[in-house]
């Protein structure tokens, strides 16, 4: 057996991962509680507050992926995260009072915990801790950032400068960001050793969700993983390591067993959602709206393929139809009659 940086995650080796029964054991025994207790002395001492009610069912110590991760909404959570602790945006921030007297009732980072002085205490600056001129800095180098036409959405309106916040961040803007544009945003910013961790984990994201994986790489990536969730908690304060952040070590085991990311996550689901979506016209029964409209254009565009001159419902034209129709002339002979 071997056992990582955390002493949680197990596997037996690095091709053998965990039966479905050897997970079974290991939450059968855990006391689920619902809702939430008044009374701290009912509350148990065990981290584990939740079982699933699916353990409940006969097959399900069978499967060796119960529940698979999804990675759109894990790379949005830790972006955000990440982006409000650097930029210290009220609300998404990690860092604040409570973190600091967090560090001072575990007796770590002695540099950081909490100064009173009289009414007021001051909060020393941390080594993610960014100046008001290196936040401007910041969002000034994501605000020049030019895609090409098709990449992303335009990353210049979801920059605030006078505010130094992101405004309506959607889950792929937070997927370019966290793998492209964030280790160019930090560059000359940061100290080293932050930069390091944070570029690592863009660079981490950036492998697991590539459409081609070598199989090969697998253990280093799981290592890697696991190096760099410890060079975060070495760094940021631990609000920050939070079970999202944790979730990340399972990410290469489940790519071991279900294949590469890009067939397991969202995004796929949320735009077809959209379009479901758009079908509500009655709001007090929004369901129905949009079965009524999903039947209606099924139905529709069934009968345009036996309509030569219809047109299909909801395929956009090409731009190349008018270029690519008609007969060539090149190698004939063209004759103007009288």
């Amino acid at each position: 057996m071997k056992k990582t940086f955390n002493g949680i995650h197990e596997t037996k080796g690095a091709s053998e991962p965990l039966a479905g029964h050897e997970v079974y054991d290991r939450v059968k025994d855990i006391v689920t509680i619902f809702g939430k207790t008044r009374r701290k002395d009912h509350v148990d001492k065990n981290i584990w507050k939740k079982r699933s009610v699916f353990f409940d069912l006969p097959y399900w110590t069978n499967p060796l992926v119960q529940h698979c991760l999804d990675v759109m909404h894990m790379k949005k959570n830790v972006c955000d995260s990440l982006t409000g602790t650097l930029l210290n945006i009220k609300g998404k921030t990690n860092d604040g009072l409570k973190c600091h007297q967090d560090l001072l009732e575990m007796g770590i980072r002695q540099q950081l915990h909490p100064q009173p002085q009289g009414r007021r205490t001051y909060l020393l600056p941390a080594c993610y801790t960014m100046s008001t001129k290196e936040r401007k800095h910041f969002c000034h180098c994501l605000k020049n950032v030019k895609v090409p036409q098709g990449y992303s959405s335009n990353i210049k309106s979801l920059v605030s400068v006078n505010d130094l916040k992101f405004v309506g961040l959607k889950s792929h803007d937070c997927h370019v960001l966290m793998q492209q544009l964030l280790p160019v945003a930090v560059r000359g910013i940061l100290p080293d050793k932050v930069r390091v961790a944070i570029t690592g984990l863009c660079f981490f994201f950036n492998a697991i969700c590539s459409k081609v994986i070598d199989p090969k790489q697998l253990n280093d990536l799981e290592n890697q993983a696991a190096i760099i969730l410890c060079e975060i908690k070495m760094y940021f304060p631990p609000s920050f390591f939070d079970i999202v952040v944790h979730l990340i070590v399972h990410l290469v085991r489940e790519i071991r067993l279900c294949g590469p990311v890009f067939l397991c996550w969202m995004y796929h689901v949320e735009y077809y959602m959209k379009v479901l979506k758009g079908y509500t016209k009655n709001r007090y029964q929004p369901e129905a709206s949009i079965v009524e409209r999903y039947v209606a254009e099924e139905a529709i565009e069934f009968c345009s393929e036996y309509i030569n001159t219809a047109t299909p419902v909801g395929v956009p034209q090409s731009r190349h139809d008018l270029s690519t129709e008609g007969r060539g002339t090149r190698g004939f002979n063209v004759v103007n009659m009288d």
